[in-house]
Parts: C-alpha cells; sequence; structure tokens
C-alpha cells in the first residue's frame, strides 16, 4: 500500500521552496559572467526571449505534470511521465528525471562545501590575510588540493563537505514541511535581505555608472553569433532548474486546488529578480569598477575563479572587507543549499513512492547512492570528473528531458487537458497565447537547441574529440590516460542510470504500478462525474 503523501503547509513555502531551487551560484555567478561576455545588454533580447518561449511555459507544463502525479501518489518521473503518457516506455524516460538532479547533486554539494568553507575563513579573518598577501589563488587552490588542514591531519575541504552533505540530508530526511518548506522560509529571505545589503553596498561606491554601463550597454553585433543564442537559452533552462525533476516533484505535494499557475510565475519572478537585479548589478559593475575588470580578464577568470579568488580581493580594498567576504560567501552557500535540497527530493519521492519504503529508508538509498559518485567528483576534480559530470547532468540531460516533458505534455497529455489541469484553481488568467506556445513553439525550440548544441560542441564530447589522446590524469593514486578515465566514469554513470530502470521494471512488475494507476484515475472520473 502507498503510505499518505504529504502536502506543502501554505502556498508561500511551496513557492520559496521552487524559488530556491532555481536560485544558485548560477544567479550571481553563471549569469553575469555569460552577460559580460556575450555583449551586455544585448544579452538579455536572446535571454529573455528564451525565457518567454521556454522558460515560463515549460515551467507552466512541469507544474501540472508534477500535480497531477501526486494525485495519482507519484512525485518522481518515472511515475509522472508512466501516469500521462500510459506507455511501457514513459517511466524509462521518466527515469532522466531521478538521475539527473542525483548526478548533480553529487558534484554541487561539493562545490557548495567551498563556499561554508570560504565563509569560515573569512569570519576567521584567514582570507583577508591571504588577500593582503596576494596569495588567494593559491590559497584555493592549496584548498581544493587537499593542502589545507583544519584538524590535524583532516584536509579542511572534506572537513567542510562532510558538514555540507550531512546538512542536506538532515534537512530532506525531516520531510516536505518540516524540512525543505522551514529551511526555504528561512533561508530564501535571508539571500534576498544579504543580496540587498550587496546591492546597496555597490550602487554607492564612486563611479559604480562606469561599471553599470559596462554590464548593460549593448554590443548588437553578439546577436549576430549563433552561439549566444545558444548561451541565452541554456541560461534560462539552468537558472529556473528546468529538465531537472525537481519542480515536478516538489509541484506532487501540491494540494489538488491550490493555484499552481501563479505559484509558477512567482518562483519565477523571484529568480529573475535574483538574477538580473542582483547578479547583474553586483558582480561585474563592482568588478570593473575596483578591479578595472574587462570582457577578456571576466572571460578567463571563469565562473568559480571570479567568485572564489577575484571577489574576495574585490571586497578588500572596500570598508570592513571581512563582513562584505562573509556576507558573498554565506549568500552563495544559502542559494546553493536551497538548490541542492531540491535535487535530493526527486530520487527520495522515487524510492518512497516506487518501492514503497518509508523516507528514512529512501533518504539511506539516495545517500549511498551520491555518496559514491560524490566521492568521484571529490577525489577526481583534478582529473575533470566534475567538467564530465556537468556535461551530462547540467547541461546534455537536462535539455533532454525537457524535451521530453515539452512534448508529452503538449502532444501525449494533451494541451487541452494540460492547459485545464494549469488552470485548475488558478486566481489569474493567463493569455491564450501561451497556449499555442506551449503546444507547438516550446517544444521544437527544444528541438533546435537539441540539434544546435549537438553540432557546435555536444558531438565533440561525447565521440572524446574534445580529448588530447596523450592527456594523462591521476585519480586516487592512479595515473591513467583521460580517454581511459572519462570512458570509466561514463561507464559508472550508465551503471547508476542502468539501476535505477532496473528498479523501475522490479516495481512495475511486482508493485503492478500501471495497474494503480489506472485504478487511481478510474476513481478520479468517478469522483467527478458525482461531484
Amino acid at each position: 500500500m502507498h503510505q499518505a503523501r504529504e502536502q506543502w503547509g501554505s502556498k508561500l513555502g511551496v513557492i520559496l521552496a521552487v524559488a530556491g531551487s532555481a536560485i544558485g551560484l548560477g544567479n550571481f555567478l553563471r549569469f553575469p559572467v555569460k552577460a559580460a561576455t556575450y555583449g551586455g545588454g544585448a544579452f538579455l533580447i536572446p535571454y529573455f526571449i528564451a525565457l518567454l518561449f521556454i522558460g515560463i511555459p515549460l515551467a507552466w507544463m512541469e507544474w501540472p505534470l508534477g500535480r497531477y502525479g501526486g494525485r495519482l501518489s507519484h512525485g518522481s518521473g518515472p511515475g509522472i511521465l508512466s501516469a500521462v503518457a500510459r506507455h511501457p516506455l514513459a517511466k524509462y524516460l521518466g527515469s532522466m528525471g531521478v538521475f539527473v538532479p542525483l548526478l548533480i547533486y553529487s558534484y554541487y554539494v561539493y562545490i557548495e562545501s567551498w563556499l561554508l568553507g570560504f565563509t569560515w575563513y573569512s569570519l576567521t579573518g584567514e582570507l583577508m590575510r591571504q588577500v593582503n598577501a596576494g596569495s588567494v589563488t593559491q590559497f584555493f587552490g592549496d584548498y581544493i588540493s587537499f593542502k589545507l588542514f583544519l584538524v590535524s591531519g583532516v584536509p579542511s575541504s572534506l572537513v567542510f563537505y562532510v558538514i555540507t552533505f550531512v546538512l542536506n540530508l538532515t534537512v530532506v530526511s525531516l520531510g516536505i514541511r518540516r524540512g525543505i518548506e522551514m529551511l526555504s522560509k528561512v533561508a530564501m529571505p535571508v539571500i534576498l535581505v544579504l543580496g540587498l545589503v550587496l546591492l546597496v553596498r555597490v550602487l554607492t561606491l564612486p563611479g559604480i555608472s562606469r561599471g553599470l554601463a559596462f554590464m548593460w550597454n549593448p554590443d548588437f553585433s553578439h546577436l549576430a553569433n549563433p552561439r549566444v543564442w545558444l548561451e541565452a537559452s541554456g541560461q534560462i533552462f539552468f537558472t529556473l532548474s528546468l529538465g531537472i525533476g525537481s519542480i515536478i516533484t516538489y509541484a506532487s505535494y501540491v494540494k489538488s486546488k491550490q493555484d499552481i499557475a501563479l505559484s509558477s510565475l512567482s518562483s519565477c519572478a523571484t529568480n529573475e529578480f535574483a538574477e538580473v537585479i542582483l547578479g547583474g548589478t553586483i558582480v561585474i559593475p563592482l568588478a570593473v569598477v575596483l578591479f578595472g575588470a574587462n570582457l577578456d580578464s571576466i572571460a578567463k577568470m571563469g565562473t568559480f575563479g571570479l567568485g572564489l579568488n577575484t571577489m574576495p580581493i574585490i571586497f578588500g580594498q572596500l570598508p570592513l572587507p571581512s563582513l562584505l567576504q562573509v556576507i558573498w560567501f554565506a549568500l552563495l552557500f544559502f542559494a546553493g543549499v536551497t538548490s541542492s535540497i531540491s535535487m535530493l527530493q526527486p530520487p527520495i519521492s522515487f524510492f518512497e513512492d516506487v518501492l514503497t519504503v518509508r523516507r528514512t529508508r529512501a533518504v539511506l538509498i539516495v545517500s549511498a547512492i551520491s555518496l559514491v559518485l560524490s566521492a568521484v567528483a571529490v577525489f577526481g576534480l583534478d582529473a575533470g570528473a566534475i567538467d564530465e559530470m556537468d556535461f551530462w547532468g547540467g547541461t546534455c540531460l537536462l535539455v533532454l528531458f525537457g524535451t521530453v516533458e515539452a512534448f508529452v505534455f503538449s502532444w501525449i497529455f494533451g494541451i487541452d487537458r494540460g492547459w485545464e489541469e494549469l488552470g485548475h484553481g488558478a486566481h489569474i488568467t493567463i493569455p491564450r497565447l501561451f497556449k499555442f506556445i506551449m503546444k507547438y513553439i516550446t517544444p521544437f525550440y527544444l528541438c533546435a537547441i537539441l540539434i544546435a548544441w549537438l553540432a557546435t560542441d555536444g558531438w565533440k564530447v561525447i565521440t572524446f574529440k574534445d580529448i588530447d589522446a596523450a592527456a594523462r590524469v591521476t585519480f586516487l593514486s592512479v595515473t591513467m590516460s583521460k580517454v581511459l578515465f572519462v570512458a570509466l566514469l561514463r561507464g559508472l554513470l550508465i551503471t547508476v542510470w542502468g539501476g535505477i530502470c532496473l528498479v523501475i521494471f522490479w516495481s512495475w512488475k511486482y508493485h503492478r504500478h500501471d495497474e494503480r494507476i489506472a485504478h487511481a484515475i478510474a476513481g478520479q472520473g468517478k469522483g467527478a462525474h458525482h461531484a
């Protein structure tokens, strides 16, 4: 028997949780770097076009899919797609909604722990001492290379990694209301307050208009570059947590008559405020004014170089530098936590619903799997493990699953049924133009993105053509060719994904989920008829 599913305690709670899932490192680091590199203000043109034709429509697809699945006692990709499509293969396509968040979490949690570590070093004043000595880059390199020790013989990066890993699992083990919702209600206001504090400090700097002009003056020549449109679309996908599986899972715990149309729009709007207003105004303008940065130097810094190496130096030039460093890294850490817990919930929901186990056991199963994958990311950092895992989890499968969702919603579930489900309980009237966009433009726009991405970058990575055949890496003291390391890592990922599919096969065979779903749908139909 399926145990009774939890529900969110309040409408605000689910809005903050979904917004927290979206608001992460991409808002404050990835977006400003992309915008500054690809035309400044001109980047916003393809960015907002992608938001209009991909971001908001796909979010409006994922919420009703999730709520519909939740009514049938399923909150993860396999169960939801099986219930909606009613085809034997649908549940295996839905496995991406379990594998992708599990994969992304496995390396994201390690990066997240860096922020906790740097928050600590900012509090103790050690980071400012490194700034004064001109050795921040070396300090960061030593930190991630296990050369810094917090206690005797134990690398500090591993200490903060374990703390972060346990913190995430503790939150999700408490459940939807007492864990995820409670954290979101605390963390999201903290994120916004810390962001506003930094925003006010930046806007009161002498000469900040020069930095804002650098960031937002449009260079329209970039719009002729197809890559700019791909990057803008990818940023929308990444920033709204689309295709990960988190939104459909969170939506499965929504009450049956809750206004998901407005909740979805509110979550998107909160994320866009954090990204465009906060992220776009703080980092790059500050770097320009105080660091004399230019487009080339920003591009070379990269996301983590800018956030962990450059920003501490920039804050070091302002009054109360250690306090500003604490605020910066605490902001990023809280943003990271609200995102990472959303990645844990889909696989936990999967094991709860599909294997009908209690939450504690589901958390233990997910902990074990993610710990293995995460260990590869931690100890294989220098070998390129995180880059490889991010390619599959954070780029390729992310868009692929989103594309599957779009076609399932509009063409299999049916745009009329989907539109009705979206509008059920809604307190806003969605323009009917979006019905056309969701059926025709969004699915085929996503197909175009996939094809263009494969043609420009993806295929080279998939076929190993981006790897120097002579390159060698070291993993756990074993030196091997990088091609072999990547092949072994891909084999591990295929094994984990295959294991999820085996669980799906076994559970559908012995727990008869198709019959349960059909019975639940029939029961809902009778209830609606009698009503």
